[in-house]
C-alpha cells in the first residue's frame, strides 16, 4: 500500500474525510450530515465537529477539490497548448466535467437554492478556486507578467467565470446531446469573443 492510500485509508486524516464526503455527496449533495460522515470514514461525530466544525464546512471544502479535480480531468484529456484555441478548448471541456459531474446533479436535487446561488457568487472559496485556476491557463497569453502583467487579461478571469458557471451548472441538460452542444458552443463563442485581444496562435 503506498504512503498515499494510508494517508486515505485513515479515518484521522484529512484526505480520507474529504474524500468520503466526495462520495457521499454525489449521491446526496449537500443534504449528507455529520453524522453520516462520522459514520462512512470510522471515525466519531465529536472528533469530526472538533476538527471542521460542521458539515458545511466539509461539503466545501468537498467541492473545493472536486472542483480542482475538473480542471485536472480537463488537463489530462484536453490539455491547453498555451494558445487561445488550446485555452478556450480546456476551459470549455472543465465546464463539461462540472455539468457531468454527480455532485452537481446531487446538488440541484437536495439544494436547488444553493445551486442558484452559485451562478451569481462573487466571493467565497470556490471562486477563489476557479478564478486562481482561470488565471492560471490565461499566463501564457502575455509571457511577461501574465494576468499581473495586462489589467485587460486579468479582468478576464472573472467574466470567463461569469459566463462559465451557466454552461457548467446545468445538469440537466446532461444526457441531452443537443442541448450540450450548445451550452458548449455558446460557451466556446463567448470565451472567443473575450479572447479576442489576444491570437488564437501565440
Amino acid at each position: 500500500m503506498s504512503p498515499q492510500s494510508r494517508f486515505e485509508r485513515n479515518p484521522y486524516s484529512t484526505g480520507h474525510v474529504i474524500t468520503t464526503v466526495r462520495t457521499l455527496m454525489r449521491t446526496d449533495g449537500l443534504d449528507v450530515p455529520l453524522t453520516a460522515i462520522a459514520r462512512s470514514c470510522g471515525t466519531s461525530r465529536n472528533f469530526l465537529y472538533a476538527n471542521w466544525k460542521s458539515a458545511s464546512k466539509l461539503h466545501q471544502l468537498a467541492l473545493k477539490a472536486e472542483l480542482a479535480h475538473a480542471f485536472d480531468e480537463a488537463q489530462r484529456t484536453s490539455p491547453s497548448d498555451g494558445t487561445t484555441q488550446g485555452i478556450i478548448d480546456h476551459l470549455t471541456h472543465v465546464a463539461r466535467v462540472v455539468r457531468r459531474h454527480p455532485t452537481t446533479a446531487a446538488i440541484a436535487r437536495s439544494s436547488p437554492m444553493a445551486l442558484a446561488a452559485a451562478h451569481t457568487a462573487i466571493e467565497g472559496p470556490l471562486v477563489e478556486v476557479a478564478t486562481e485556476r482561470i488565471g492560471d491557463l490565461l499566463y501564457p497569453l502575455v509571457p511577461r507578467g501574465g494576468v499581473w502583467g495586462d489589467l485587460a487579461l486579468k479582468s478576464r478571469t472573472w467574466k470567463i467565470l461569469w459566463i462559465a458557471r451557466p454552461a457548467a451548472l446545468c445538469p440537466e441538460a446532461v444526457g441531452d446531446q443537443r442541448w450540450e452542444n450548445t451550452l458548449d458552443g455558446a460557451f466556446t463563442e463567448l470565451l472567443r469573443d473575450l479572447l479576442s485581444p489576444w491570437p488564437l496562435v501565440q
